[in-house]
């Protein structure tokens, strides 16, 4: 209450995704994935170099996001500090919290691949973020660690319409509109992520208070889209 949050997104920009995008094309050419009705159900067996280098380069992706981002905020910090100097800021330990990865765990006896698309971990106790958009809130939370969803809950608000139809949809003006207050681009480059594109953060949460408690919600007044 009376805080200012700083708050970023970044992932394993893009190398994530050409690591993915060459595993895939292994597993397409594997003798046992012939044959398939739809080619993205290819996969790999465990226990073979395939899934070995797989889950390497997996997971090197995901440590690589996760010290980008850590890196990013310490920046992002150090300005704060240098550029509010009277305000002598202080701040309390991070909350780094992964969406759409991939983790080991054990549930029911079985050691398993959780991915957690669209989703956050939320484990008894540990710390979660799930933003809202542009012009809405943000909330900051801590999970229940109910098994039945593989201790997971939402990343975000989630989409109601595709960017395309965001921008079919919206003009600048209802950019303008729906970002009232807040300091943020309101051009036609941005108009796909306009507020009326997200389902309402608030509905999102009320839906998962058996895998979330709300810790703090917060409301943007700078929002940067690169």
């Amino acid at each position: 209450s009376g805080a200012v949050w700083l708050m970023l997104h970044s992932g394993s920009r893009n190398i994530g995704k050409e690591l993915a995008e060459h595993h895939i094309g292994v597993a397409q050419k594997l003798p046992h994935n012939q044959g398939l009705v739809d080619r993205d159900l290819a996969v790999f067996v465990a226990d073979t170099p395939q899934m070995a280098a797989y889950r390497h380069d997996l997971f090197w992706a995901q440590e690589y996001a996760k010290y980008n981002r850590a890196i990013m905020m310490a920046l992002f910090q150090e300005v704060v500090r240098s550029e509010f100097r009277k305000a002598k800021v202080t701040f309390e330990p991070v909350i780094s919290c992964h969406h759409n990865y991939v983790a080991e765990e054990r549930y029911e006896g079985m050691d398993l691949l959780v991915t957690r698309k669209g989703a956050i971990r939320a484990g008894s106790g540990e710390f979660g973020i799930i933003p809202g958009s542009m012009g809405t809130g943000s909330y900051i939370v801590k999970g229940l660690g109910n098994a039945a969803s593989f201790n997971s809950a939402s990343h975000g608000a989630g989409r109601k319409m595709s960017r395309t139809a965001a921008k079919r949809r919206f003009s600048t003006r209802d950019l303008e509109e729906q970002t009232k207050g807040v300091e943020c681009r309101k051009d036609s480059g941005v108009v796909d992520e306009i507020p009326g594109a997200y389902k309402p953060i608030e509905k999102v949460i009320e839906q998962q208070t058996d895998l979330v408690e709300v810790v703090a919600k917060l409301k943007q007044v700078v929002c940067v889209k690169g």
